[in-house]
């Protein structure tokens, strides 16, 4: 599986310290980050809180590692800002991904999201756009898109809970009204999970306009307890929502199958957001890139 030499595996820097939640490794530093991600054997990381955001800094800390940056996560405000505002935003955020040779641009829609509201119920609470809003959010995406493809780069959209795209119903809907050659999907096995909706019935609908992946896991316990006891997102995530590839509950078998049966290029990327005290990030660091080793042999 994976022959094709186009495929490249990262790691999340999330998982040693949280950028919603800064005290959650706060202890943990950049350096430690990248070097044991490289030490782990991953061969890029996404941008974390505590990168160097200069890219003649941040470049020979990743170069002396043998790592590379995939991409970095963009919040966009398309629905509740003037659209110029998030435009100004992405560009800046564009190019200095380009000048670290990313190819790809993580966004995810933050107006009206509740995922960063810690007494916000993830489930209960979850905003549901009007017509007028998915317009605005469809149109933004197809301009920022087009940002992306001046740099030679492309817009993977990121679904996610607690947004106003996270469902597979709102991710139809999303797919339907962008333009293909401008708006992608970053999929993401984790958060489709943790909502609910059929993980591979998503991937398989869309591995042609998929161009990032996510490698995240979940505890279907925690998942539980977040919905019966209706919790936030973020205490979720400290209680242990999430963990790597091979320690929760989902078979990421017939997911590497698809993308490979598919052709998928670009990267894979392990992320999954947990207490750093609890789950030790060099630890499970390891353990995902033992278990993706054995599954699908890269």
């Amino acid at each position: 599986m994976f022959e094709n030499k186009k495929i490249r595996l990262g790691i999340a820097p999330i998982a040693w310290t949280n950028d919603d939640m800064p005290d959650l490794g706060g202890e943990n530093t950049f350096e430690q980050c990248i070097s044991e991600a490289a030490l782990a054997g991953f061969s890029g990381t996404e941008v974390g809180n505590k990168y160097p955001h200069d890219p003649a800094v941040l470049k020979p800390y990743m170069d002396i590692r043998g790592l590379s940056v995939c991409s970095a996560w963009f919040s966009a405000f398309l629905t509740t800002k003037p659209y110029q505002e998030t435009a100004d935003e992405f560009i800046k955020h564009r190019d200095f991904l380009n000048a670290m040779g990313a190819k790809v641009v993580v966004v995810s829609e933050q107006g009206h999201s509740i995922q960063g509201q810690m007494e916000t119920s993830v489930f209960d609470s979850k905003y549901i756009m009007n017509d007028d809003e998915w317009r605005l959010l469809c149109e933004g995406l197809n301009k920022l898109g087009a940002l992306a493809a001046e740099k030679d780069m492309k817009l993977v959209y990121h679904h996610h809970m607690g947004t106003v795209v996270q469902t597979e119903a709102e991710i139809d809907r999303m797919m339907a009204n962008t333009d293909p050659e401008l708006v992608y999907l970053l999929f993401d096995s984790g958060h489709l999970a943790y909502s609910g909706e059929d993980y591979l019935s998503v991937l398989k609908r869309y591995v042609g306009r998929i161009k990032h992946v996510h490698l995240k896991d979940i505890r279907p316990d925690v998942v539980a307890k977040v919905r019966n006891e209706h919790l936030s997102f973020l205490k979720g995530v400290r209680m242990g929502t999430f963990t790597v590839p091979g320690d929760g509950a989902i078979d990421f078998r017939p997911i590497f199958e698809i993308l490979d049966q598919n052709g998928y290029e670009g990267w894979m990327l392990v992320e999954a957001e947990q207490d750093p005290a609890v789950a030790n990030p060099f630890e499970y660091a390891v353990k995902a890139r033992r278990y993706i080793s054995e599954t699908c042999g890269l």
